[in-house]
C-alpha cells in the first residue's frame, strides 16, 4: 500500500490528525489517527485543511480529487486520457492543467488546434516558393543561383521585423488579434505572388508573404495564456513543432498542386502561379475562424482579463488591492503590490468551506495562488524596463541559443532541396522535395520532444531549471558536432546523407522547443518582450546563415556552410552555459 501523511486541522476543533490515503485504485479510504486507536474515515467528500510544504490550503473536494492534487501535481502529464478529458484549471488565471489535443469542442482544445495549425499553415504559407524555385521558378524566370540566395535572406527580414513588433501588439491587442491579423494581412502578399515577373518583383513578393512568419510569436503567447506551468513547455513545443512541419509540408504539397496543374494542360509558368491559390485559401479561412471560433483568454475577452483575474482570487478567499492586476496570459500592466490581503480564518468558517471543486479546478494553497499571481503579473513596457530585461545574461542566453537552432533551421530549410540535387545529380527534382520535407516534417516529433524532456527533466530534478537550461545547451553542442560532421564529410551517399541530416534535424529542432521550454520562467513580468524578442533573433539567425549559404562558393558550397554553422553552435552554447537560467531573486516563474 502506498501511502503519505500529512497534517491537517478540522474545521470543527483545533486539534491535529494524521491522514493516510490508501492508492488501491477504486477503493480509496482515508485513515485518520490521533493519539488513540486509528478508525476509518467513511466519507468520500472531505472538507478539511492540509498542509503541504508549509502552506496551507482550504479545500472542499472527494477524497480522489484530494489524493491526485495532493500526490500527483502534474499528473496531467502522465495520463493518457488526459489528451481529451475536460482539463483541470488553475482557480486563479484558469489556465489548464493538461492538454486535451483531440478535444476540440473544449475550449483548451479549440485554442491549441487553432494554435498549431494557424502557425503549420503560416509557415507552408511563408515557404510556398522554395519547393518549385529551384528549378521551375528559376528556369521560368530565368534566375541565376545567386538571385535565388538572396530571395531565400529577403523572406526573413519582414519576418525580423513582425516578430520585434508582435510581443508588444500581443500585449496591447491579445495574441489572438494579432494572430489572426498577420494571417489575413499576410494573405494580401500570398494572393498577389502569382504577379511576379522577374528578381526584382520576386524579392519584393518574397519580403511581404514573410509576414506570415510573425504568427510564431502569437502562435506561443496564446498558448502561454491557456496553458499553466507544468505543461506549458510541452504547449508549446506542441503548438511550435506542428506548426513548423509547415516547412515540410509545403514540399510535399506545393509540387502535388504543381503538378496537378501540369497535367491539366497548364504551361510551366501558368501552373507555378495557380499553386498559390490553395495556401491563399487556407489561409484566409484559419484566420478567419480564429477571429469566430476562440476567445482571447481562458476568462473571456481581452479587455476583461483584468476584473476576471481578480474575481477568482476574491471568490478563494484571496483580497488583492486595487493595484494588484494580474494579466491572465502572462504578462504585466500594471505593477504588483508588495501585499495581499488574505481572509482570516474565522471569516472562511463564517462563510463555509471555500468550494474548489467547480469546474474541473485543481486544488491550490493560498501561497501557491499569490505566487501565481506575482509571477504572471506583468508590469506596463516601458523602455527603462524593456532595456532591463533584453540586457540581462538570461535573455542573452535565450537569443543566442534560438538564433542559433530556429535561425539554422530556416536556412536548411531554404537550401536542402538545391543541396540535394547538386550533391546527387541522378536524382529528380520531385525527390529531392520529397526527401528535403523529411527535414520540415520531423518537427511533429522533434520539437515536441524537446519540451517534453525540458517539462520531465523539470519535475525529476525538483523543479530545477538548470536542467532545462543544460537541456537547451546539450541540443545545441550535439547539433553543432553533427553539422561540423555533414560539412567534413561530404556526399559520399544519399542514405548516409540523408541519416546525416535527419539525425542532426533531431536536436536542432529539439533545441527549439528545450528553448521555449524555459522561456515561460524567464523575466515572467515581461514576458512579451522576451518571447517576441527570441522569436525575432531566430529569424535573424536565419538571416545571417543563409547570408553564410550565400557567399560559401557563390551560394553552391553547402558543405562548407555546414561546417561554418556548427562550428557557430558550439562556441554560442558553449560561452553561456554558466549563465543562470533565471536572475538572482526573482519573483515567480520558477
Amino acid at each position: 500500500m502506498t501511502s503519505r501523511s500529512i497534517s491537517i486541522v478540522s474545521y470543527l476543533g483545533t486539534w491535529s490528525r494524521d491522514l493516510r490515503i490508501d492508492l488501491r485504485g477504486d477503493g480509496l479510504c482515508g485513515l485518520i489517527s490521533n493519539r488513540t486507536a486509528p478508525r476509518q474515515l467513511d466519507t468520500k467528500h472531505l472538507k478539511t485543511r492540509f498542509t503541504r510544504e508549509d502552506e496551507t490550503t482550504d479545500i472542499d473536494c472527494t477524497l480522489r480529487n484530494f489524493r491526485d492534487s495532493l500526490l500527483f501535481p502534474d499528473a496531467a502529464m502522465m495520463r493518457v486520457s488526459y489528451l481529451w478529458v475536460v482539463p483541470e484549471v488553475n482557480p486563479v488565471n484558469r489556465k489548464a492543467r493538461s492538454i486535451p489535443i483531440f478535444n476540440v469542442w473544449n475550449l483548451y482544445g479549440r485554442v491549441f488546434f487553432f494554435s498549431w495549425f494557424g502557425f503549420m499553415v503560416a509557415f507552408w504559407a511563408w515557404y510556398t516558393f522554395p519547393p518549385l524555385l529551384t528549378h521551375v521558378i528559376k528556369a521560368n524566370l530565368h534566375l541565376t543561383p545567386a538571385q535565388v540566395a538572396n530571395s531565400n535572406i529577403v523572406s526573413l527580414l519582414a519576418t525580423l521585423l513582425i516578430r520585434y513588433l508582435a510581443g508588444p501588439l500581443c500585449d496591447q491587442f491579445g495574441p489572438r488579434y494579432v494572430f489572426a491579423g498577420v494571417l489575413l494581412v499576410g494573405a494580401i502578399p500570398l494572393g498577389l505572388a502569382p504577379l511576379v515577373h522577374d528578381a526584382t518583383s520576386l524579392y519584393i513578393s518574397r519580403f511581404f508573404i514573410g509576414i506570415l512568419g510573425g504568427s510564431f510569436v502569437p502562435c506561443l503567447v496564446w498558448c502561454t495564456g491557456f496553458f499553466d506551468k507544468n505543461v506549458v513547455g510541452s504547449a508549446n513545443a506542441l503548438a511550435g513543432g506542428w506548426g513548423n512541419a509547415g516547412g515540410g509540408i509545403t514540399y510535399f504539397i506545393m509540387p502535388a498542386v504543381f503538378d496537378s496543374f501540369k497535367g491539366r494542360g497548364y504551361n510551366d509558368g501558368a501552373a507555378w502561379r495557380l499553386t498559390f491559390i490553395v495556401p491563399l485559401i487556407v489561409v484566409i479561412v484559419t484566420g478567419v475562424g480564429m477571429l469566430l471560433l476562440c476567445p482571447d483568454t481562458p476568462t473571456g475577452k481581452w479587455s476583461e482579463r483584468l476584473l476576471h483575474t481578480e474575481q477568482n482570487l476574491q471568490s478563494h478567499g484571496v483580497v488583492a488591492p486595487a493595484d494588484v492586476i494580474v494579466d491572465v496570459p502572462g504578462n504585466i500592466t500594471e505593477k504588483q503590490s508588495s501585499s495581499v490581503t488574505k481572509s482570516s480564518d474565522s471569516d472562511i468558517e463564517k462563510k463555509g468551506t471555500i468550494d474548489v471543486s467547480y469546474d474541473h479546478e485543481v486544488v491550490l494553497s493560498q501561497g501557491e495562488m499569490l505566487e501565481i499571481s506575482q509571477g504572471e503579473t506583468i508590469q506596463k513596457p516601458t523602455f527603462a524596463m524593456a532595456l532591463m530585461v533584453l540586457s540581462s545574461p538570461q535573455t542573452i542566453f535565450q537569443l543566442f541559443t534560438y538564433l542559433c537552432s530556429f535561425g539554422a533551421e530556416l536556412a536548411i530549410n531554404s537550401i536542402l532541396s538545391a543541396y540535394y540535387i547538386k550533391s546527387f545529380p541522378h536524382i529528380s527534382y520531385a525527390y529531392a522535395a520529397n526527401v528535403s520535407a523529411i527535414f520540415g516534417f520531423l518537427n511533429f516529433i522533434t520539437r515536441p520532444l524537446g519540451g517534453f524532456v525540458s517539462d520531465y527533466l523539470y519535475r525529476v530534478t525538483g523543479k530545477s531549471l538548470w536542467a532545462k537550461k543544460i537541456w537547451i545547451v546539450v541540443c545545441g553542442v550535439l547539433t553543432g558536432a553533427l553539422l561540423i560532421l555533414l560539412g567534413q564529410l561530404g556526399p559520399r551517399s544519399l542514405s548516409v546523407t540523408l541519416g546525416l541530416v535527419s539525425l542532426m534535424a533531431i536536436f536542432l529542432e529539439a533545441g527549439n522547443g528545450a528553448n521555449f521550454g524555459l522561456i515561460p520562467h524567464v523575466h515572467p513580468q515581461a514576458n512579451g518582450i522576451v518571447s517576441g524578442t527570441t522569436g525575432a533573433a531566430g529569424n535573424l539567425g536565419g538571416v545571417i546563415f543563409s547570408v553564410i549559404f550565400r557567399f560559401m562558393g557563390n551560394g553552391t558550397d553547402y558543405a562548407r556552410a555546414f561546417w561554418v554553422i556548427g562550428i557557430i553552435h558550439i562556441v554560442l552554447n558553449l560561452a553561456l552555459c554558466w549563465v543562470p537560467p533565471v536572475p538572482r531573486g526573482q519573483i515567480g516563474g520558477r
